[in-house]
């Protein structure tokens, strides 16, 4: 699993953004959290699953540390 920050979170459309360490950045939705994604906050450390969508690097099971 990767590790990185919470770089913004839109919680009204249910989405955000995580910065790894070496500043690529994965889009998360809502669904890919383990837990709750009211919870998360910006600049939160979490790991995740690297994936690839059609629209870019994508963030899957996303787990607060």
């Amino acid at each position: 699993m990767a590790t990185g920050t919470i770089k913004r979170i839109a919680r009204d459309k249910g989405f955000g953004f995580i910065r790894d360490g070496a500043g690529q950045e994965y889009f998360f939705h809502r669904s890919a959290v383990q837990g709750s994604f009211d919870d998360l906050r910006e600049g939160q450390r979490v790991s995740f699953e690297e994936e690839q969508s059609p629209k870019g690097p994508r963030a899957g099971s996303v787990q607060p540390e």
